[in-house]
């Protein structure tokens, strides 16, 4: 299997699982020049912007150490993108990660409000 086919299916079971804790999706793989986010949800009245990270080995770290201070700001930018693309410029955001452990019976470790980006 590819690596983009495991990570079209790693993101598919996320979004499976972000639904399945209430959560409803408004896009994914958004893509703007800055970059790409896997999904955007919604969380009642938030906008949730979702990093996927899939890790089939730890020697590396796990997913969710992969999101480092230049992947942040990509994020952030990104973000700020699709706000004004939609016209959302007010909305409440927050950015989450949620790392897929593939190894056994998939694993998800979901992280809230990962990190702030103000600027």
């Amino acid at each position: 299997m590819s690596t983009q086919t495991t990570g079209q299916a790693a993101e598919k079971q996320a979004r499976h699982y972000l639904e399945n804790q209430g959560l409803r999706l408004r896009a994914r793989n958004y893509r703007s020049r800055f970059g790409e986010i896997d999904l955007i949800m919604v969380d009642g009245d938030t906008l949730v912007f979702v990093e996927v990270r899939l890790r089939t080995h730890t020697s590396y770290g796990g997913g969710l150490s992969s999101v480092d201070t230049r992947k942040q700001r990509k994020l952030a930018r990104t973000a700020l993108a699709y706000l004004q693309q939609h016209r959302l410029n007010d909305a409440y955001c927050r950015f989450d990660v949620i790392a897929v452990n593939p190894q056994g019976t998939t694993t998800f470790e979901w992280i809230r409000n990962a990190f702030d980006y103000t600027g």
